[in-house]
């Protein structure tokens, strides 16, 4: 099969189209680099188009027929404040992709939502809560899920399918800096030798999904025959005092953790996935725990070292 990969060179992207190859399918990314990184596809043997979603300049690099679409580009700097600018890229980006899906007659495409949709709503959170996003960022994407489901509406046949992630770690997320996961922040700072810093006490949870379960989520509702958002995510929230503990054994530590104040009005206290809707029309849930997950993260982490 051959699949375009829209953001493939960035974290979720590139591991998505990574997976893609292994297995014998023809990929084809486009990234405008803003965010991607180049290193992220070493090893990378498919066509790499520079394009940005908010125009149609690079579609004419574009060749042959394509079974389907994966589409992660966007802005995922959840601290951008500019909202015609978030709403220009995520929303309107995401319009253009689907008038591409809808001319090229690509039937089949799977994009990035995100549980931001549900800000500080209550947990678990379930794909039918009417979204309570807590700034732009999420905002952005619950209108992504409503063009969707207009556009399934109005073009029968095609078939899409928003995936809300939860809080995404793993390899090829390096390039992301600051907003990278706390996981690989906590990582670092570790490494580096310093006490791991987080917010008071530690009691926080994240439902912490590693980037091997989004990507099997990710082909999991490629093969659905379901339009519709899902949640991915493990279900099990794990507080940052576990985190910071699972980091220490895997890295031979006995680190103290420093807690400091939160400077912050808004901060979610708890995220949680309800997972039946994915279980059901998917067939997916999540393989890796905090614990296997960080155990092989930090496997692959050390070998970078």
């Amino acid at each position: 099969m051959r699949f375009l990969v829209t953001g493939g060179a960035g974290f979720i992207g590139s591991n998505i189209a990574f997976a893609l190859q292994k297995r014998g399918d023809e990929v084809v990314i486009m990234d405008d680099f803003s965010s991607g990184h180049f290193k992220n596809l070493t090893g990378f043997k498919g066509d790499v188009v520079a394009g940005n979603i908010c125009d149609f300049e690079w579609v004419d690099s574009l060749e042959g027929r394509f079974d389907g679409i994966f589409h992660e580009a966007a802005i995922t700097d959840t601290t951008v404040m500019d909202q015609y600018k978030m709403m220009q890229v995520n929303v309107e980006g995401f319009r253009n992709i689907l008038a591409l899906a809808k001319e090229l007659n690509i039937k089949n495409v799977v994009y990035a939502s995100s549980a931001g949709t549900y800000g500080n709503g209550a947990c678990p959170m379930a794909e039918s809560a009417v979204p309570t996003p807590e700034n732009v960022y999420g905002f952005s994407k619950a209108v992504m899920d409503t063009v969707a489901a207009d556009f399934v509406a109005q073009n029968k046949g095609f078939k899409l399918a928003g995936l809300r992630y939860f809080n995404v770690y793993g390899p090829g997320e390096y390039y992301k800096g600051k907003f990278a996961s706390m996981i690989y922040q906590l990582y670092l700072q570790m490494k580096a030798g310093k006490s791991p810093r987080i917010f008071k006490h530690g009691e926080q949870e994240r439902d912490f999904i590693y980037v091997k379960d989004v990507v099997a989520a990710n082909l999991k509702a490629f093969e659905c025959r379901h339009s519709g958002v899902y949640n991915v995510g493990t279900g099990k929230p794990e507080n940052f005092n576990k985190v910071i503990s699972c980091l220490n054994r895997e890295l031979g530590l006995k680190m103290e953790t420093e807690y400091i104040d939160n400077p912050y009005a808004f901060f979610q206290n708890k995220t949680q996935a309800e997972t039946s809707r994915s279980g059901k029309e998917l067939g997916w849930k999540a393989e890796w725990g905090i614990d296997a997950g960080i155990k092989d993260y930090i496997a692959v982490l050390e070998k970078r070292a």
